[in-house]
């Protein structure tokens, strides 16, 4: 996707079969007849497989297929990207979403349980990436001594990579469902049913596996690795963000951690805030990004499919909106918009003041009297399938070649800030207030817009104005006290037009009923 290291075509490379359902192979015997032995016979080889590893998180199915590579899920709906979205956003004030489609009114409405399909579609496919890594390091680790000099350095630089990404999974599981089964590379391939692991458990993995990879400089040095790989960056930038979030999965705050690790981004000397805000969300925003440490990259002619950037902007065009404005000429399906409290969170809706802003308002009305009514509710223009210049891909029509950021340097100063009025230690009040206005310096064009204190609310509307749409708000929420109770409210939370509170144990989500029923080591998140 946008480079040669991930067009290559790998389909099923690494031997790893189809999931049938969330069932108790989290392993799969290889299925497809080239042998592991002898994709990973060659340097190119093992790259190949790599690719996979990374192509899971964009691609749903083999060679254009309209079948997933989560069977019995459609490959249109298990998108990494969309999958994530809809929890992290419909269930919170960034999103509404106008369709009835299955799933979609529980996030809204706070009232999900076991059977959502989109929450089974986003555990089977956070748990097939974990299988595509595993089956990565397990048979690149066999065929090691067989490669010397540069390449066996880049094999283990791969390894690496995998392993990151592993945790990276990993985490997003700590945080969405708690407590999954667990599996790595050091159990059987074949028929082996996981067991459970807790949520502080798969913290203390996760900061193992990433503390051991920075320690070690096992990954290729921050800022020096091909784009859309991942470096030493992304694990220091990980391990601020799940060091920021310690206290919810643990019951222990780990400030002091968050602050050291986001330093390490900020003072490396390697990335710069774009000087643009716009041109992060664009088609060619893999050009050039001093911010983004990783994306998920999408390519709108060869790496087709209905999730990621191609769901989230056509998702957000209806009403009056031209598609083509917005490069997807064919496209535009009358979905998502924000509640009026995040338009409340800036001083004007124009972006004359805070470019940030990017709301389409022509028909618009910024009240949400009816959910299914996409004129109801402001539409959002944030990401694009326009490029820099204004320009439209060529062949474009519908799919979007916009990566997703996974990893930016603005949210590094974010973490840092918060985590110093938290009470780490090893940073600075100073040191936070520059750092959030450096963030507010590039939407306001200047220091207008600076601010001369700081507070936890200050910094928590920083985050929606900086981050929203990018699959941050519900971990956000919960982590200020705010996402289930009734001290915060936006509209149709819990399902009434002027918010209501829920209960506490929709902090967490279910594990789907049908890997309960698969797998019995598993006991389900209370309340469900």
């Amino acid at each position: 996707m946008k480079n040669g290291f991930l067009t290559i075509a790998v389909m099923s490379a690494l031997g790893v079969g189809t999931l049938v359902s969330c069932n108790k192979d989290l392993n799969r015997q290889p299925y497809n007849t080239t042998t592991a032995s002898e994709v990973f016979s060659t340097p190119a080889g093992a790259k190949e497989a790599l690719a996979k590893v990374y192509g899971a998180y964009a691609l749903t199915g083999s060679s254009g297929s309209a079948s997933s590579d989560l069977g019995g899920i459609d490959a249109g709906t298990s998108d990494f990207v969309r999958l994530l979205w809809d929890a992290d956003e419909l269930s919170t004030d960034e999103a509404v979403c106008a369709w009835n489609d299955p799933g979609v009114p529980d996030f809204h409405n706070m009232s999900w349980n076991s059977s959502n399909v989109i929450l089974l579609g986003l555990y089977a496919r956070s748990i097939y990436q974990i299988t595509v890594a595993n089956a990565f390091i397990q048979q690149a680790s066999a065929v090691k001594g067989k490669f010397t000099g540069s390449d066996a350095t880049d094999l283990a630089n791969y390894v690496a990579e995998a392993r990151f990404l592993r945790a990276f999974q990993y985490s997003e599981l700590m945080d969405l469902f708690a407590n999954p089964p667990f599996v790595t590379d050091q159990d059987p391939i074949g028929s082996y049913i996981p067991k459970q692991i807790s949520r502080s458990d798969l913290f203390a993995y996760v900061e193992s596996e990433l503390k051991n990879l920075d320690s070690t400089n096992a990954m290729v040095a921050a800022g020096h690795n091909e784009y859309g790989r991942a470096d030493q960056g992304c694990v220091w930038a990980l391990l601020a963000r799940v060091y920021l979030n310690a206290a919810v999965y643990t019951g222990t705050a780990r400030y002091t951690d968050a602050i050291t690790y986001s330093s390490k981004v900020i003072n490396s000397g390697v990335y710069k805030l774009m000087t643009k805000y716009a041109n992060l969300f664009e088609s060619d925003n893999n050009l050039n990004n001093t911010e983004q440490l990783l994306s998920i990259s999408y390519d709108g002619i060869n790496t087709q499919n209905y999730g990621g950037t191609t769901f989230i902007i056509n998702a957000a065009i209806g009403g009056s909106m031209v598609p083509a404005n917005y490069g997807v000429p064919g496209g535009g399906w009358g979905g998502n918009r924000v509640t009026s409290n995040i338009p409340n969170l800036f001083p004007d809706l124009t972006g004359t003041a805070d470019k940030r802003s990017m709301f389409y308002t022509s028909g618009q009305t910024e009240a949400i009297a009816a959910i299914g009514t996409f004129t109801n509710g402001l539409a959002v223009t944030k990401f694009t399938n326009l490029t820099s210049t204004g320009a439209t891909p060529a062949g474009a029509s519908v799919y979007a070649s916009t990566s997703f950021p996974l990893f930016r340097l603005a949210e590094q100063y974010l973490i840092y800030a918060e985590a110093v009025l938290r009470g780490g230690t090893g940073g600075t009040a100073a040191q936070a207030l520059a750092d959030v206005n450096t963030v507010r310096e590039r939407a306001y064009g200047g220091v207008s817009g600076d601010l001369t204190s700081l507070t936890l609310q200050n910094i928590l509307d920083e985050r929606g104005r900086e981050l929203y749409w990018e699959c941050f708000r519900r971990t956000d929420l919960i982590r200020y006290g705010l996402f289930t109770t009734g001290s915060y409210l936006w509209p149709w939370k819990g399902g009434v037009s002027s918010g209501t509170g829920v209960d506490a144990h929709y902090n967490i989500f279910p594990i789907p009923a049908t890997d309960l029923n698969a797998n019995g080591n598993l006991t389900q998140n209370p309340g469900y």
